[in-house]
C-alpha cells in the first residue's frame, strides 16, 4: 500500500506569512555525528582509532644498508672493534710477580679492563640487533643497478642466522669477565693454570673479533670507496693496525714469560718432595695470598726454587731463552705502565726486524713462537710499507704526473730543436695551466656526471661570471642555463694569438680575467688599422653568432675580421661553433630584435664598422659642402682661380 507523503509548512520561508503557504515534503533529520575522540586519560586505555594513527616504533623500522645511518654506524663500530682488539690483550698483564716466588693479580687493572671490555661488548650486541633490522639485496636482482632490497624481517633473520650470527655471538660473549670474576675466585687452583685458561679463552675469542674487521672494512670500502677520506688518515689507519699487532705480540711475550717462570718454579717444586731432608714444596705457595703463612715461610727459608729460577743472578740451570729479558730487566715486577711500554717496544722491534735479534732455547713452544713472529712480521711489515706508500703517493700523484709531463715536453722540444722563444712560451703555458687547474681534467670529471648534476655544477661555476658580460645580462634564466651548460674554460698566456684575421672562427670567447688586444686592417686595406683592448666582460668572435643566427647557415665557418692577442694571462669561457648553433636553433629568443640590438651595441666589430661609416659619411658631407662652396665662389668671381690646395681637399 502506497504511503502518503506528509507535508509541513516551512516557517523560515518569508512566503509562509502570505496567503499562500509554501509546502515542503517532510524529511527525517540526519543522525547526529559522533563526537570527536578525545585524548584518553591516564588511567584509561587508548582507543583502536588512536592506535591505528600512531607512528610505528622507530627502532622497529627496516634500515637500508646504504643509508647514512648504517654507514655512520659502520665507522663507529669499526672504531669499537679496534678498541676491543686493543683491550683483550690487556688481560695478559693481570698477573705479575708480587714477591719472592709468588704471583699476584692486579685487581685495579682487572676492574678497568673489565669495564671497558663490557662497553665494547655492548657495541657488539648493538651490531647484532641492527643486523636483524637491516635489509639486504636479493642476489637474483643484482643483474642491473643496485638491486632490490629484501625488507621482510623473517627473511632477514633467517639469512643472518645462516651466515654471520655464530661468529658475532662468539665475539660478543663476555667470557673473559666471567673467568676473571667468576671462575678464578671460585676455583682453588694454582695461578698458573688459571693464567693459561684465561689466555686460551682470550686468544680463542680474539680470532672471531679479528675476523669481523675484514668484512666490516670491505663494506665501508664498498659504500664509500675508501676507509679514510684523506691520504694521511689512511696512512695513520694502517700504522694503527701495525701498532695493534705489536701490542698483541708484546702482550703474548709477557704472558709466555710468566708461563716460563711458572714452569721453572713448578719443575723445581716437584723435586722438593720432603724426602732426604728436602723441604716440602706446595704449589699453593706460589700464590701471593700465602705470603704470611708459616709453612710458606719455613719452606722459603730452605728452598732452592728461587735460586735455580733466577734468570738475572741465578746459575741459569733453566734456559729461559727469549724470555730472559723480562726477568733481567724486572719487567714482570714493574708497574703496569712501565711493563706495558716495554712489551710494546719489544713487540714493535721484533715485528719490524722479523725476529732476527731473538736468542731462543730448544723449547718447542718458544721456537714456534719465534717462527710465528718471523712470518707475521714479514707479512705485516710488507703490507704496511705498501699501503703507506700508496696513501702517501696519492697526495703527490698530480704533482708527479705534472713533473713527468713537463719532463717529456722538454725532451720533445730539445729533440725537435725548437727555438728558445717557443720553448719559453710552452713553459709559461704549462706552468700557468698547472697553477690554474692543479693537474685536474675538469672536462672529463664533468662528462662522467649525470646531465642534471652537470647542469647544476656548470650553473654554479659559470653563471655569476657569465652575468658579468653585459650581453648575457639581457637573456633570461633558461637561455643562460643552456649557454652555461656548454661553456668550457680557456686559458691563454701572454703573447698568445687567440685568432688571426682571415682565419675561420670556431668559438666565441668571453673574457673573465685578463686583457686582450683586438686589431683589424679591414681585410688588408692599405692605410687602415684599428686596435682596441678587450677587458673582463668583453667578448670576441662575434662573427660566429651572426653565422649561427642565419636561417640557413653554411657548413663553412665564418672568417675572422680581427686579430686577437693576449696582452697578459687570460682566463675566459669559450662557446664552440656547434654548441652555439644548437642554442640558436633550440631557443628562438636568441633571434629577437632586442638581443640582436644588445649584441651589436656591445660588439666591438659593430662599433668599429659604425665608426667607419660615420667617418666616411662625415668625409662625404665635408667634401660635398666644400664643393658647393667652391662652385659658389667660382660663379660669383669668374676671374678667381681656386688655389691648388682647395682642389686637393675636394678630391
Amino acid at each position: 500500500m502506497r504511503k502518503k507523503a506528509r507535508i509541513v509548512v516551512d516557517p523560515s520561508s518569508p512566503a509562509s506569512t502570505a496567503s499562500t503557504s509554501r509546502l515542503l515534503p517532510f524529511r527525517r533529520p540526519p543522525p547526529p555525528r559522533p563526537p570527536p575522540p578525545s585524548a584518553p586519560s591516564a588511567g584509561s586505555a587508548a582507543s583502536p582509532f588512536l592506535l591505528a594513527r600512531r607512528k610505528p616504533w622507530q627502532p622497529r623500522r627496516i634500515l637500508d644498508p646504504g643509508s647514512d645511518v648504517v654507514l655512520k654506524w659502520n665507522h663507529v663500530f669499526l672504531v669499537a672493534c679496534l678498541v676491543a682488539l686493543f683491550l683483550d690483550p690487556l688481560y695478559f698483564y693481570l698477573q705479575s710477580i708480587g714477591g719472592p716466588a709468588c704471583i699476584r693479580i692486579d685487581l685495579n687493572l682487572g676492574i678497568v679492563v673489565t669495564f671497558f671490555r663490557t662497553v665494547a661488548d655492548l657495541f657488539y650486541l648493538t651490531h647484532m640487533i641492527l643486523k636483524f633490522r637491516t635489509a639486504f639485496v636479493a642476489p637474483s636482482s643484482r643483474i642491473f643497478g643496485k638491486g632490490e632490497l629484501v625488507r621482510d624481517t623473517n627473511q632477514i633473520a633467517l639469512r643472518y642466522l645462516k651466515s654471520d650470527f655464530a661468529i658475532d655471538l662468539v665475539a660478543m660473549l663476555p667470557i673473559p669477565q666471567i673467568i676473571v670474576w667468576g671462575i678464578i675466585p671460585a676455583v682453588n687452583d694454582s695461578k698458573a693454570h688459571t693464567n693459561n685458561t684465561l689466555a686460551l679463552i682470550v686468544l680463542i675469542q680474539y680470532v672471531p673479533r679479528l675476523f669481523l674487521i675484514f668484512p666490516l672494512n670491505a663494506r665501508i670500502v664498498k659504500a664509500n670507496g675508501v676507509v679514510a677520506k684523506t691520504a694521511w688518515a689512511g696512512a695513520a689507519y694502517n700504522l694503527l693496525l701495525y701498532m695493534l699487532a705489536s701490542h698483541v705480540l708484546g702482550a703474548l711475550w709477557y704472558l709466555l714469560s710468566m708461563e716460563r717462570q711458572t714452569s721453572c718454579w713448578l719443575t723445581e717444586c716437584r723435586k722438593e718432595d720432603g724426602t732426604f731432608g728436602r723441604p716440602f714444596c706446595n704449589p699453593v705457595f706460589f700464590d701471593c695470598s700465602t705470603l704470611e703463612q708459616s709453612d710458606r715461610k719455613t719452606w722459603l727459608n730452605s728452598s732452592l726454587v728461587i735460586t735455580k729460577c733466577d734468570a738475572a743472578n741465578g746459575p741459569m740451570k733453566f734456559n729461559f731463552g727469549m724470555f730472559a729479558d723480562a726477568f733481567i730487566n724486572e719487567v714482570v715486577s714493574s708497574p703496569f705502565l712501565e711493563k706495558y711500554l716495554y712489551c710494546l717496544w719489544w713487540g714493535l722491534k721484533n715485528l719490524s726486524s722479523y725476529g732476527q735479534g731473538i736468542v731462543t732455547s730448544t723449547y718447542a713452544g718458544e721456537t714456534s713462537f719465534c717462527i710465528l713472529i718471523c712470518i707475521v712480521g714479514l707479512i705485516l711489515f710488507s703490507q704496511l710499507i705498501g699501503n703507506m706508500q700508496t696513501y702517501l703517493q696519492s697526495v703527490t700523484v698530480r704533482l708527479e704526473e705534472w713533473r713527468v709531463k713537463r719532463r717529456d715536453t722538454e725532451e720533445w722540444m730539445r729533440h725537435r730543436k725548437l727555438p728558445p722563444d717557443l720553448q719559453e712560451r710552452v713553459h709559461r703555458f704549462v706552468q700557468y695551466k698547472w697553477l690554474a687547474t692543479r693537474g685536474v681534467d675538469e672536462e672529463s670529471i664533468l662528462r662522467s656526471l649525470p646531465l642534471d648534476l652537470r647542469r647544476d655544477i656548470q650553473r654554479h661555476l659559470c653563471l655569476d661570471l657569465v652575468r658579468r658580460v653585459p650581453f648575457f645580462s639581457q637573456m633570461d634564466a633558461q637561455l643562460l642555463d643552456a649557454i652555461c651548460e656548454r661553456l668550457v674554460s680557456c686559458l691563454s698566456t701572454q703573447g698568445t694569438f687567440i685568432v688571426r684575421e682571415g682565419d675561420p672562427v670556431n668559438e666565441m670567447l668571453f673574457v673573465i680575467r685578463g686583457r686582450l688586444e683586438s686589431s683589424t686592417t679591414n681585410g688588408g686595406r692599405s692605410g687602415f688599422f684599428n686596435s682596441i683592448t678587450l677587458r673582463p666582460g668583453d667578448f670576441c668572435g662575434e662573427e660566429l653568432l651572426t653565422w649561427a643566427l642565419m636561417p640557413n647557415p653554411s657548413l663553412n665557418l665564418p672568417s675572422s675580421t680581427r686579430t686577437v692577442r693576449a696582452l697578459e694571462e687570460v682566463e675566459a669561457f669559450a662557446l664552440r661553433a656547434e654548441d652555439l648553433k644548437f642554442v640558436a636553433n633550440q631557443f628562438k629568443r636568441l633571434h629577437s630584435k632586442k638581443l640582436q640590438h644588445a649584441f651589436r651595441f656591445y660588439s666591438h666589430n659593430w662599433r668599429t664598422w659604425g665608426a667607419c661609416f660615420i667617418q666616411a659619411a662625415w668625409r662625404r658631407f665635408k667634401r660635398r659642402k666644400m664643393a658647393r662652396e667652391l662652385a659658389r665662389m667660382e660663379g660669383g668671381l669668374g676671374f678667381f682661380q681656386a688655389p691648388p690646395c682647395w682642389t686637393l681637399l675636394v678630391r
